[in-house]
């Protein structure tokens, strides 16, 4: 009775096979790749999308055995919580995967720059790279990275102190125009040479992470509001050299379309201004020039439940409030009369 079950499972179609493992986690359709050839070789061919951050142990070897088969990825997760990954797992993604365009490797300590030069020439259609935390990596790979994956919408580089220099930003806005997310977080070493090449290079950069980028002045944030029109996040804090003429500026930006014109802030209230920025420890900022980016930015939002203007430790910028507190300071003094 069981060989007559295991046999109807086996010849069920593949159309409907596919549709089950969509359906199911990863560990899950890893397991029923297992059950025959006939199944394997139709998940494999049939997966674009592949998660294997719930591999604790052996993640290498897992990719290793998977990757050959599954030469459709078009997103493959390897997200580790300790580091697993070598670069022969990710040389054998970069052979067998030419069509990935999500990869994150994020906290892969023990790669090198090996796998950066080998996932330059193996998959040049990648649009969003994840790799954060992954420490070994050296600004030339990263510049050589860019200078292939020209494709690439969203790079997140968190903590990659020696991957994330002026070289490699220059790299990455010369090549890589259609840029739209950068995470600079805690990357000590990227200055105004590095950014500024960026707000001129990728004019599409609509969020832009440069948290404890201690190095940048004003003359950072002035290049991203002349150069990124579109920008609607940006990260700032414990970046201590900005004043208020960064603030100013960003201001100033939001009251001009992307010709130049200039128009109404209230015309422009749905394409223009921040949705988020943080200030924190910015302690050189005034009140005056941030209530001037809260008044030219209505998304931007002092008020409980909906903050994203964050401005901890700046203690002289309690007096800035967003459009909403001042229509509820209106609104209880037209009730008060």
């Amino acid at each position: 009775m069981s060989g007559e079950m295991s046999a109807q499972w086996k010849d069920i179609p593949m159309e409907l096979l596919l549709r089950i493992v969509t359906l199911v986690d990863d560990q899950t359709v890893i397991r029923a790749s297992g059950v025959c050839s006939g199944w394997r070789d139709a998940i494999c061919l049939g997966l674009t999308r592949l998660c294997l951050s719930w591999c604790n142990n052996d993640m290498n070897n897992l990719v290793l055995s998977l990757v050959p088969k599954c030469t459709n990825l078009r997103t493959l997760i390897l997200r580790q919580d300790k580091a697993q990954l070598e670069d022969n797992a990710v040389e054998a993604i970069a052979n067998f995967c030419h069509d990935l365009q999500e990869l994150d490797l994020s906290k892969s300590f023990k790669l090198t720059d090996c796998s950066l030069y080998a996932l330059s020439h193996g998959c040049p259609n990648l649009t969003k790279l994840n790799i954060s935390g992954c420490s070994a990596f050296s600004d030339t790979a990263l510049a050589y990275l860019a200078s292939f994956c020209k494709k690439l919408k969203s790079i997140n580089l968190c903590g990659c102190v020696r991957t994330a220099t002026d070289k490699a930003l220059q790299s990455i806005a010369y090549n890589c125009k259609d840029l739209q997310i950068l995470n600079l977080g805690w990357c000590e070493n990227v200055g105004d040479v590095g950014v500024t090449s960026l707000a001129y290079g990728c004019p599409n950069l609509r969020a832009l992470d440069l948290c404890g980028c201690v190095l940048i002045t004003d003359e950072s944030v002035i290049a991203l509001a002349n150069g990124c029109p579109h920008l609607k996040s940006l990260g700032l804090y414990y970046c201590q050299n900005i004043t208020d003429r960064a603030m100013y500026s960003l201001a100033q930006s939001c009251v001009r379309n992307k010709h130049g014109v200039w128009q109404s802030i209230k015309s422009r209230y749905e394409d223009n201004g921040l949705v988020n920025l943080n200030i924190s420890q910015c302690t050189a900022l005034t009140p005056h020039a941030v209530q001037a980016l809260c008044d030219s930015s209505p998304a931007l939002h002092t008020c409980p439940g909906r903050h994203s203007l964050i401005k901890s430790g700046c203690l002289n910028l309690t007096t800035v409030h967003c459009a909403c507190a001042v229509q509820a300071h209106r609104a209880a003094s037209t009730t008060a009369h």
